[in-house]
């Protein structure tokens, strides 16, 4: 598993926003990436409707929050629109990211874990747990004055 003080590795993927995001273009910014198990369901909601609360704080420091599941994209865009969203879910439907930060479980969904990226690109804290944790400690990592 990615852990703190790694390069975040780089992963591309179609968005629910449209088009695809690619985590290098936004370097130079910190970056929170939330994996979560499966779309459109009670935990994942809390937590994207709980980021969702928060965006616009998140965006006037110019952190970028991205959610990944190994959800079908349709069903990313659906969660997305369901959540209102202004930020990217990305489907990962064949396992690609999930693998690459370690976060697969038995089941073949993401666990839910949270990577939370200095403008650097490298780890600065990871979050398992319940899902308001997971916004609680990027709210305190990012937005504190």
């Amino acid at each position: 598993m990615v852990e703190v003080g790694d390069a975040a590795p780089e992963f591309e993927g179609p968005s629910s926003l449209g088009g695809r995001f690619k985590l290098s273009e936004h370097q130079g910014h910190p970056v929170v990436i939330f994996f979560y198990p499966k779309a459109s369901t009670s935990g994942c909601r809390i937590e994207t409707n709980a980021f969702q609360a928060l965006h616009t704080e998140f965006q006037k420091r110019h952190v970028t929050i991205v959610g990944v599941s190994v959800d079908t994209p349709e069903a990313e865009t659906k969660f997305a629109e369901a959540c209102s969203a202004a930020f990217g879910l990305v489907a990962d439907p064949n396992r690609a990211i999930a693998t690459s930060y370690g976060v697969v479980g038995p089941n073949g969904n993401a666990r839910r874990v949270t990577f939370l990226l200095g403008a650097d690109g490298r780890v600065v804290e990871k979050v398992d747990g319940e899902p308001l944790k997971h916004v609680e400690r990027a709210k305190a990592r990012f937005l504190a004055a």
